[in-house]
């Protein structure tokens, strides 16, 4: 293929601009390009030559002054301009008369030789404030042009009298593509929303009969839970102008910046009303004012208390929004939360499996799919994924199948991809000594052998010894059958069985423990301890909760002890969570003494295959029954 040959570099490149990419016939844009030296050099080549230009005030042959006095013996000089520096006047050359110019030299004798020859000769005194204008203006202005030139295409935000701008980014009418037909698995959540669409569009509707909407909507959401996408499909199906910033651009080191950048928002959007303003991460900006005792952020309050005068002063029936999102409500602002403020509050909650898998075919619509992928299943083994999760599962399987060279993303793909996400990226290089690969075999069967003999346990799906993420030897993969939002005393204990499963399957096989069980015993440790001090499911200390509500960080109370009872009580505490961890520890001992041989087999297999799947399980724990003749 011959190669294609490139011809010189044109001026603009030379300059550091890039041309775009063909954008179909349309006027290309060029873009923003870093500093380079040849603005310098071009500068510099400039300034020279406008001093040259000035200085040499036209003259059209500069002369060494022995060539002057040369044609002066000769008679060639026709007449003279003396200053203090030059000597300038008109030659007889062979061109003809001309003008000259020369350096003026210390010489006595020049005056009796010009009347001599009777040459016509005046003095001049320079007057040099036209000349440094020109030459040192003139450039200045030059260097204050390109010093702009540079800073505008930095950003504007680098200039000192746009501190006090605000940075947020306007999304016109025409430019956002996102409605509610985008968002999925938050009806609920939409259609407390569907209000504020409603009286973007016809306000009218709302103030004949005296209502007001409210000022304020708060977002309330774990992250990833589509707060931000919610609130751009508002604009979109209310067809307004969107504002969207975070609440950590308001805060700067300069005080006061965060304030005025609080007033031009607000003045921004009553220009473009109705129209909605969108302050994401708003615990960034809405702390609880004077709650850190060591020390204070005066700015931050600042932008706070003016951002709480904005929200009191303008008129609701303006037709401005403001909504905000943040996933730490707790720690925001009393005076943020009341009424007339943030009046509406919005749970963005994880989605069930039914909006999963609503949220499952918007990620999939430019995604090739092959005929057996089942989004339903899929849903139903993502329980506690939110919208981002399934976005970055359905991205990663797509990813696996490129990679593969595959025409469609295959169920394979997903469920590799799952697995990434779940357990972390596998790692085959890792070497493992023999010991160490049977007591993490022995370690996932035992979780899994209990796992499948205990009736509140959830049902498991994979079981692999192949290392994965930072620290996991191996896994048991547990996937509920449907979503469950309360559980009994009964399904925790069955847990905990399972969390100790792996603990005691090594202790029975090799007659010693491990550290490869101390994520367990820390997840056990935690469901019995919330068990006694929470759900007051402790026979000895009866129906009694010692937690109280968890309160927000750097709160002066959360400084002091927020234990609200006795030493002795606190003792009875630490015996019960024992004694609850003890009995499961020996009822699961039991359970798999009784079935060491299923133990035994599926360990083998684990280290024959290094991943058994739910139906390889099944055939060890159930066999089924030989066809009588």
């Amino acid at each position: 293929m011959k190669k294609e040959q490139k011809g010189p570099p044109n001026i603009r490149e030379l300059l550091g601009f890039k041309e775009p990419p063909d954008r179909g016939g349309k006027k290309p844009i060029f873009k923003k390009t870093h500093f380079t030296i040849w603005y310098f050099v071009i500068a510099f080549i400039i300034i020279l030559l406008v001093q040259n230009y000035f200085v040499s005030k036209g003259a059209e042959d500069v002369i060494p002054y022995s060539e002057f006095k040369t044609a002066l013996r000769e008679g060639r000089i026709k007449e003279l301009t003396i200053t203090v520096e030059t000597i300038s006047g008109e030659w007889m050359t062979d061109k003809g008369i001309r003008k000259f110019q020369t350096v003026r030299v210390e010489d006595p004798d020049l005056v009796k030789e010009l009347e001599s020859k009777k040459v016509r000769y005046t003095g001049k005194i320079d007057s040099k404030w036209l000349t440094n204008i020109l030459s040192w203006i003139i450039p200045l202005i030059f260097f204050i042009l390109i010093w702009r030139f540079l800073f505008s295409r930095i950003g504007p935000e680098t200039s000192v009298m746009s501190f006090g701008k605000s940075r947020a980014k306007i999304f016109a009418e025409k430019d956002k593509k996102v409605t509610f037909a985008d968002v999925a698995g938050i009806d609920e959540a939409k259609e407390e929303l569907k209000e504020v669409v409603e009286f973007l569009k016809n306000p009218a509707k709302f103030q004949r009969l005296g209502a007001k909407i409210p000022k304020g909507v708060l977002l309330v959401g774990t992250p990833g839970t589509g707060k931000t996408l919610l609130a751009k499909a508002v604009a979109g199906e209310a067809n307004v102008p969107f504002f969207s910033i975070s609440g950590s651009n308001f805060v700067e080191m300069f005080v006061g910046v965060g304030a005025a950048r609080v007033r031009d928002l607000f003045a921004q959007a009553q220009n473009h009303a109705p129209c909605i303003i969108f302050i994401d991460e708003l615990d960034a900006l809405g702390k609880a004012r004077g709650v850190n005792p060591v020390g204070r952020h005066d700015e931050q309050e600042q932008t706070l208390n003016q951002l709480l005068a904005e929200m009191d002063g303008f008129d609701p029936n303006a037709g401005v929004i403001i909504m905000a999102a943040t996933n730490r409500p707790e720690i925001l602002d009393p005076a943020l939360l009341r009424p007339g403020r943030f009046d509406r509050h919005v749970l963005v909650d994880r989605p069930d499996i039914v909006g999963r898998e609503e949220i499952l075919k918007i990620h999939t619509r430019n995604i090739k799919l092959s005929p057996e992928v089942d989004l339903k299943v899929i849903a139903s083994r993502t329980p506690g994924f939110v919208g981002a999760d399934l976005a970055n599962i359905v991205n990663e399987a797509a990813l696996l199948a490129a990679r593969k060279n595959k025409e469609a993303v295959e169920m394979d793909d997903i469920e590799e991809a799952i697995d990434r996400v779940v357990a972390g990226l596998e790692k085959k290089r890792r070497v493992m000594s023999k010991k160490e690969k049977e007591i993490v075999a022995f370690h996932e069967s035992g979780h899994a052998i209990v796992a499948t003999s205990l009736p509140g346990a959830d049902p498991v799906r994979r079981i692999s010894i192949i290392p994965r993420g930072i620290s996991a030897l191996g896994y048991t993969l547990q996937l509920p059958t449907e979503d469950r939002y309360l559980m009994t005393r009964s399904e925790l204990l069955d847990r905990l069985a399972v969390l100790l499963g792996g603990r005691v399957a090594e202790e029975i096989v090799f007659g010693e423990i491990s550290t490869g069980a101390h994520n367990d015993l820390q997840r056990a440790t935690d469901i019995a301890t919330s068990m006694v001090k929470e759900f007051g499911m402790s026979e000895t200390l009866g129906y009694v909760t010692f937690e109280k509500e968890k309160k927000p960080l750097f709160l002066p109370s959360s400084l002091i002890s927020s234990k609200e009872y006795s030493e002795e009580t606190a003792r009875k505490i630490d015996e019960e969570v024992k004694r609850i961890i003890d009995q499961t520890y020996q009822r699961t001992k039991e359970l798999l003494l009784s079935k060491k041989d299923k133990l035994e087999e599926l360990a083998r297999l684990l280290l024959e295959k290094e991943v058994v799947e739910e139906a390889d399980l099944k055939k060890i724990l159930h066999p089924p029954e030989p066809i009588k003749e």
